[in-house]
C-alpha cells in the first residue's frame, strides 16, 4: 500500500462532476490498484475513490486514474508532505462470526432458500480481491455471486460490486449476477443494490436452521 499526504485538488468526471478544492489529504493506493482520497475525519469513508479495476498514471503533480467504464479522477498535487509505500503481503481475510459463518453454510447447502433453481458451484469462490462467498448458477445456467451477511448495510452492497467488476472480466462466467442476503438488509442498501442491478434477498435464520418461528401462524 503506498500513503501520500499532500496538498492536493481532486476532480472526478464520470456518472457526475465533483471537486474538491486545494486542501491537505490522505491518498491511498491499494495492491489491487484502488485508489481512496480521505480527509483528517469521516471516519472510514473517503471524500472521493476509485474501485479496481482502474489505470493509474502520474505525470509529473498530476495523478490521473481512469476506470473501464470511462471514469476519470484527477488528483493535483500541489505540496507533498509524506509518501511511503508498506508491503502488507497476502491478506487471510475476514474471519466471520458464528452466525454468519453459519448462515453462510445453510445457503450453501440449499441455494433454493434464496431462488428457486439456484445450484451451488462453489463456496468462497477466489477473486484477486477476496473470496466471493457463494458461487452458484440458475436454472438458465447463468452464473450467480453471492455476498452473505448477517445485517445487509451499504459497504456490503460496495463489496459485491467489486467482485462483480473482476467477475465480469472473465469471459468464461460472464454475465455474472449479484444477490446480496443476509437477515435484515437497511434501507439505503437497498437503494444503493438496485441502481447497480444487484437483488436484495433478507432471510430468516432461524427458519434455515428449521427452527419454527415462536410466532403463531393462521392457518
Amino acid at each position: 500500500m503506498r500513503l501520500v499526504v499532500a496538498r492536493c485538488t481532486v476532480d472526478y468526471d464520470g456518472r457526475l462532476t465533483a471537486h474538491l478544492p486545494e486542501a491537505v489529504r490522505l491518498i491511498m493506493v491499494k495492491a489491487d490498484g484502488c485508489v481512496a482520497v480521505h480527509a483528517d475525519g469521516g471516519a472510514y469513508k473517503p471524500l472521493n475513490w476509485m474501485n479496481a479495476p482502474n489505470r493509474l498514471v502520474e505525470e509529473g503533480s498530476e495523478w490521473r486514474v481512469t476506470s473501464p467504464k470511462g471514469e476519470t479522477l484527477i488528483i493535483t498535487l500541489h505540496e507533498v508532505l509524506s509518501d511511503s509505500a508498506w508491503e502488507f503481503g497476502v491478506d487471510p481475510g475476514l474471519t466471520k462470526d458464528g452466525v454468519e459463518a453459519h448462515l453462510q453454510e445453510l445457503l450453501a447447502a440449499d441455494p433454493t432458500s434464496i431462488e428457486d433453481g439456484f445450484r451451488l458451484v462453489r463456496r468462497e469462490y477466489p477473486t484477486q480481491i477476496g473470496p466471493v462467498d457463494l458461487l452458484c448458477r440458475d436454472e438458465d445456467d447463468g452464473v450467480i455471486a453471492i455476498e452473505v451477511k448477517r445485517r445487509g448495510e451499504i459497504d456490503g452492497v460496495e463489496q459485491l460490486s467489486r467482485y462483480l467488476e473482476f467477475l465480469n472480466q472473465d469471459p468464461v462466467l460472464s454475465p455474472v449476477r449479484g444477490v446480496f442476503v443476509a437477515q435484515e438488509i437497511k434501507p439505503q442498501a437497498k437503494v444503493l443494490a438496485s441502481e447497480r442491478a444487484i437483488t436484495c434477498v433478507e432471510v430468516d435464520y432461524d427458519e434455515l436452521r428449521g427452527i419454527e418461528s415462536p410466532q403463531l401462524r393462521l392457518l
